[in-house]
């Protein structure tokens, strides 16, 4: 049934459910290809209905031809039943004549069968054709359905790697590089810190030397002026 004659057939309340669908292009390619498997299916079944109708139809001939055979050789036997005496030529011929009759009707029906035989094998040979284009568009639109169903997994696959990086830069990651920024920043004014405590401690060392050493200098001198040296 075509889908929008299905609009008349349903209530208002599933026309929106059914408008939903129709936006979505896999739900629809996949509601076209089974309406395409049900007439199909009905097409097959016309194919063989056909078909059945002409083998009826030609073995009904092979029958007829029989049946005119058989008249045939049965007029030959009472021609022959005559010229050998045991019929009378009169009898005979009337015979032969009913016989050869029979032969010509069961002829007769041959030929109005195998007209119909015609007929029904047209009809026979367009709903093959009909069933070559419906499995050929089958064929297609199953290849566009696997394209379709592909392209969305591509889609969702590629959105919802997107959601992912986007939480990713807006939340763990970015967190996490602050953190480890601090913490490098931290450690590198520790290690500063460390630096300038040593080269601190080297001054106050190099300080206290040259002033002990001042020191006991003056305290010599003194000494030596003291003694007169």
């Amino acid at each position: 049934m075509n889908i929008f004659k299905r609009l008349l057939k349903i209530g208002q309340s599933d026309i929106h459910a059914l408008v939903e669908k129709m936006e979505d292009p896999i739900a629809l390619t996949e509601q076209g290809i089974d309406d395409m498997k049900g007439q199909l299916m009905a097409m097959n079944e016309g194919y063989i209905s056909a078909r059945a109708i002409v083998i009826r139809l030609e073995n009904s001939i092979e029958d007829k031809k029989r049946e005119a055979t058989v008249y045939e050789e049965k007029a030959t036997k009472i021609l022959l039943m005559a010229q050998q005496g045991e019929l009378k030529p009169e009898k005979a011929e009337q015979l032969a004549i009913e016989a050869l009759g029979l032969k010509k009707q069961m002829l007769a029906d041959c030929d109005s069968l195998a007209e119909q035989v015609g007929t029904h094998n047209e009809r026979v040979k367009e709903i093959n054709e009909k069933i070559d284009v419906l499995k050929f568009n089958i064929t297609k639109w199953k290849k566009e359905l696997d394209s379709l169903v592909a392209k969305k997994q591509i889609n969702s696959a590629s959105e919802f790697a997107n959601r992912q990086m986007a939480n990713i830069d807006h939340n763990s990651t970015v967190d996490m590089l602050k953190r480890i920024k601090s913490r490098d920043q931290q450690d590198e004014a520790y290690e500063q810190a460390v630096h300038e405590l040593a080269r601190l401690k080297i001054n106050l060392d190099i300080d206290y030397t040259l002033a002990s050493n001042d020191g006991v200098k003056n305290e010599l001198e003194a000494l030596k002026r003291k003694l007169g040296i």
